[in-house]
């Protein structure tokens, strides 16, 4: 038995895939289509942001084929911008799609939008990413990872791993994500009156590895290299704070321990090597769900307002080891 730690992170949504996946093959019942035609899907979606991003918009197309009963049109973010999925989202209600799949750049700004669907009855279902305030009266359900439970997992290692405690830092992503909110909230709440530990602040990298690179090389400046532990809310910061590291002539893995969420193959790699030291997965696939919920709800049926998705943890070499071979993202 491998010795290693895997903590599974919530459940998966319950299941009657394999109805609804014959439902929607057969062309007639996809999403309670009557006349053979394909269901049309509108997915304002976020667009190029990262390994993560890529593997669940994939996914998403990978699974909603004309083969499966569906036209679905993609629409990513121009440069992440809210106005350009405000914009699309606006003309799939034009054209009179039946169903719109939201992965939202912010949280805020979308009771306009989604009010206008629901006065032309077009069902939204959200992708991921909620939104705040979270009105589930807008929307049918929120498909996603339980990012608190998430976050919590990394807050629990980071105390067994240092009973003593330590100097940390957080690198956040975007400012006004949902998921951003909910990722800082489990960390906190499970932070809250651990007194050993020292918080050195936060700072938003925007997902992105160069940022997280130039924003912890100052952190390290700052603190003479007194930094034991990071927190990046993403595997891209997470490798850009050990690149951070490497440079200021300190080991990572070693001289400060990196945590990081996502389970991206490279992140896994990099556990695998000692560079990373513990990785909380945030599972992108997910679209099987999302095509049972999307059947139910066309047919009228009841699903709940949120569906979690099922995630877990690798807090060693050896559980990166044994994930690597099949890994799909």
């Amino acid at each position: 038995m491998n010795p290693t730690r895997r903590t599974i992170l919530g459940a998966s949504a319950a299941g009657l895939v394999a109805a609804a996946l014959a439902a929607c093959s057969s062309g007639a019942e996809g999403g309670g289509a009557g006349s053979g035609d394909p269901v049309t899907i509108g997915f304002v979606a976020v667009g190029p942001e990262g390994a993560w991003r890529q593997a669940n918009e994939q996914n998403i197309q990978d699974t909603f084929t004309e083969d499966a009963g569906y036209t679905l049109k993609y629409a990513p973010a121009t440069n992440l911008d809210q106005k350009s999925q405000i914009d699309a989202f606006t003309s799939f209600i034009d054209e009179g799609v039946d169903l719109i799949l939201l992965s939202a750049t912010e949280g805020s700004g979308w009771e306009e939008s989604l009010g206008r669907a629901q006065e032309a009855e077009i069902p939204v279902i959200l992708i991921d990413r909620g939104i705040e305030p979270d009105d589930t009266e807008l929307y049918a359900t929120r498909l996603a990872p339980d990012n608190v439970a998430v976050s919590t997992s990394v807050a629990e290692w980071a105390k067994s791993t240092f009973p003593d405690g330590a100097k940390y830092f957080v690198l956040e992503g975007p400012a006004g994500v949902s998921v951003v909110n909910e990722r800082n909230e489990g960390w906190a709440q499970a932070m809250e009156g651990e007194s050993a530990f020292t918080d050195l602040g936060s700072q938003t990298a925007n997902w992105s590895t160069e940022e997280a690179k130039s924003v912890f090389e100052t952190v390290l400046k700052s603190n003479g290299n007194d930094v034991q532990l990071v927190f990046a809310q993403n595997d891209e910061m997470g490798l850009g704070a050990a690149q951070a590291v490497q440079e200021a002539g300190l080991t990572p893995g070693e001289d400060v321990k990196i945590a990081t969420i996502d389970g991206t193959q490279a992140a896994l790699e990099a556990l695998s090597e000692g560079t990373l030291s513990f990785v909380a997965e945030y599972n992108p696939l997910f679209g099987e769900q999302a095509l049972e919920a999307v059947g139910t709800v066309l047919e009228g049926g009841e699903v709940e307002p949120y569906i979690q998705i099922e995630s877990t943890t690798f807090d060693s070499p050896e559980a990166a080891d044994e994930a690597l071979p099949d890994r799909k993202y």
